[in-house]
Formats: C-alpha cells, sequence, structure tokens
C-alpha cells in the first residue's frame, strides 16, 4: 500500500550543489575584481551570492553566504584602499540584501511546510479514493496504472475500483466531466456507490442503476461521468455494462486486440434523464489467457507534437505478456514517450488477466519478483 510520506521535518531536501552555486559566484566575482585590478567596480555583484542563496538554501546558510560577501568585500576594499565612503555604502547594501534574503528563506520554508502538509493530505485522499489493487484480486492478476497531468495534484477526475463479491469480481473505470475538487468529489461519489452495490445488486445492471440514480440526486445538471463497468458471475464469460466510455479491449492469448463495442450506446452516468438508451449488458467469452484492459479518455487523446492521437489498440500488441504490470509499464512508457514526457490529461489504465487453472498463484508471485510487490 502507498503510503503518505511526513515531509514536514524537511519539506523538500535542499538541491544539489544549492549553497555550492552562490559560493562560486561570490569567488568568480573576487577573481575578476583581482584579475582587472578593479575591485570596487565590482563589489556590486557580491549580493547575488546570498540574493540566489534564498531561491534554495535554509536561513543560517544564506546568512554564512552573506558574511562571506561582507568579507570578500572588505578585503577588496582595503586591497584597492577605496574610499571609506563607497566602501560603507557597498557593505551595508551587502548586509541588507544578506538580511531581506534570509526573511525570504525563512518564508520561502513556511510555504514549502503548507505545501509538503497538503501534499500529505492528498496522498491519504489518493489512498482512501483509488485504493492500491493487489497483484491478485479472486481468479484474476490485476495491474494498474494512473498518472495525473498535474503532477502535483496527485488526484484526478478519473476513477477506478476493483472488487470480489458474492457475485464474482467486478470492476469499475471511468472518467468524470471536468477537473479540481468538484471532479474528485464525483468520482468519491461514484466509488463509493460503486463499492456498496457492487456487493448487494445480483445484477449488474442494477450496480449502474444505482450510480445513476445517486448522480441524480447530487450531480449539477451539466455533469456527467463515463464509465464502463464489468463483472465475471461465471466462467468463461465477462459482463461489461458501457455509459459513454472508450469501449474496453479484449486481449486473446495470441495478443489479438478486439474492442468491446456496446451494441447499443448509452449515455454516461447522469445523464439518463435527457433520454436515449438505456444501459445495455454486453456478455463476452472470457477464457484462460485472455486479458481486458479497460482505461480512461487521457490514453487515447493523448496527442504527440504533430496532434496525433495515441494508437492504443495498434500499440498493445507490441507489449502483451503474462504479467499485467510489464504489459502496462510498457504501454505507459509509450504513452510518454509519445506526448513528449508529460500527459496534459488524467490518463488511468486497468488490466485483467485470467491465467490458466492452477497457475494463478506461480504467476502472481512471478509478477511480485518483478515489480518488488
Amino acid at each position: 500500500m502507498i503510503q503518505a510520506r511526513n515531509h514536514l521535518d524537511q519539506p523538500y531536501p535542499p538541491a544539489p550543489f544549492a549553497a555550492g552555486v552562490p559560493v562560486l559566484i561570490l569567488g568568480a566575482v573576487a577573481v575578476i575584481a583581482f584579475v582587472t585590478g578593479d575591485g570596487t567596480s565590482w563589489l556590486p555583484l557580491l549580493a547575488v551570492g546570498p540574493a540566489l542563496a534564498a531561491a534554495a538554501c535554509r536561513p543560517w546558510a544564506v546568512l554564512r553566504i552573506g558574511f562571506l560577501a561582507v568579507a570578500l568585500g572588505v578585503g577588496l576594499g582595503a586591497w584597492q584602499a577605496a574610499p571609506v565612503h563607497g566602501q560603507a555604502v557597498v557593505l551595508s547594501t551587502l548586509i541588507a540584501v544578506t538580511l531581506a534574503s534570509c526573511l525570504a528563506s525563512v518564508l520561502r520554508r513556511r510555504r514549502e511546510r503548507v505545501l509538503a502538509a497538503v501534499r500529505s493530505v492528498a496522498e491519504a485522499a489518493q489512498n482512501a479514493l483509488l485504493r492500491p489493487v493487489p497483484a491478485r484480486v479472486g481468479q484474476f492478476q490485476v495491474a494498474v496504472r494512473y498518472s495525473a497531468a498535474a503532477a502535483e495534484a496527485r488526484v484526478g477526475g478519473d476513477l477506478y475500483a476493483l472488487v470480489s463479491t458474492p457475485y464474482g469480481v467486478r470492476l469499475i473505470v471511468g472518467d468524470v466531466r471536468g477537473k479540481g475538487l468538484p471532479a474528485v468529489s464525483t468520482a468519491a461519489l461514484v466509488l463509493g456507490v460503486f463499492r456498496e452495490a457492487a456487493y448487494d445488486e445480483p445484477d449488474l445492471l442494477d450496480v449502474v442503476g444505482r450510480i445513476e440514480r445517486s448522480l441524480a440526486r447530487n450531480l449539477a445538471p451539466d455533469d456527467f461521468v463515463t464509465a464502463v463497468v464489468a463483472g465475471y458471475p461465471a466462467d468463461g464469460r465477462m459482463e461489461i455494462v458501457n455509459c459513454g466510455h472508450a469501449p474496453p479491449l479484449l486481449i486473446g492469448p495470441a495478443g489479438a486486440v478486439v474492442p468491446v463495442e456496446p451494441v447499443r450506446p448509452a449515455p454516461p452516468l447522469g445523464l439518463a434523464s435527457l433520454g436515449g438508451e438505456a444501459p445495455s449488458l454486453e456478455v463476452v467469452p472470457f477464457a484462460d489467457g485472455d486479458q481486458m484492459l479497460l482505461y480512461t479518455d487521457g490514453v487515447i487523446e493523448a496527442r504527440d507534437h504533430g496532434r496525433s492521437y495515441f494508437p492504443l489498440a495498434e500499440r498493445v500488441p507490441g507489449h502483451v505478456s503474462d504479467e499485467p504490470s510489464r504489459t502496462l509499464a510498457g504501454l505507459h512508457d509509450e504513452l510518454l514517450a509519445h506526448v513528449g514526457g508529460r500527459l496534459h490529461d488524467d490518463a488511468a489504465l486497468l488490466l485483467l488477466r485470467k491465467p490458466a487453472s492452477g497457475r494463478v498463484g506461480q504467476a502472481v508471485d512471478a509478477a511480485a519478483d518483478t515489480t518488488g510487490v
């Protein structure tokens, strides 16, 4: 399980050589002044040292660098026999800049502590909202990859959950319209209702109906959630209800990829009152060795520099393996390479694989050894 780290004692570790750069600048100014023989003209540049230190160093480090700048100023002024008045002005400026930089460092560290506390709360919220999925659930091997577009956000509008119930393994992958806290709140609502209804309702369509009714009571008229709800009630078949979401990809043992398109497309969750087709239940064969990949729009709508979408279905065969975690790792790396290293929307991938009977434990143990789980 992912644990929230405690950043409060030291919000962010000092950047490598953070104090070294200001010292090097002071040394460079001293060398230039010595080589040119005009120390007094270069004295004002010594203020760059403590000013730069304020951006990365602790307050005491800023004071030490400021003290070094003042000492160099006194030395260079004495060496050049600078006028007392001019030297006093420069030294006063260095002292003032050092004190101001020290204050800036104190304020920066306070802001870092606040941000670290917010991050810790966000990590805890992520663990509560998007609970870590184990490598094995029931008969299946499972892997999940979630990437938030904003690295600082930790949580977003994409959602997923997978639970083992008296009616078989059930799962949901969805995407909330919008971003920010309202989207997170809606995602929490959907996941809470799903986890409860998945245990209570024998029929998968009734699970979707419970979610729809809850959203109808709590969402604004223009808000909605696209989602795929799936279940494995019996050997050999998978039930799928698609509510306006991208179609799951069914992957055969040979690596063939088939999108599971809904026969009757239904509107997203929260828009049932506007009319349209009611959600329908699709039943697809799901035998030993088969895999099913569910994902959010942030994956297939990711664009490269030429504005081309990420061709997920075309890239899957090149990464299919007996270990879902390895498959998703390869797809995720290729997705990041496609967009140039940074996603502009949240993206979630959930891969479900049914190994041959009697080989589930061996496959999961191998995945754990590979991923370090």
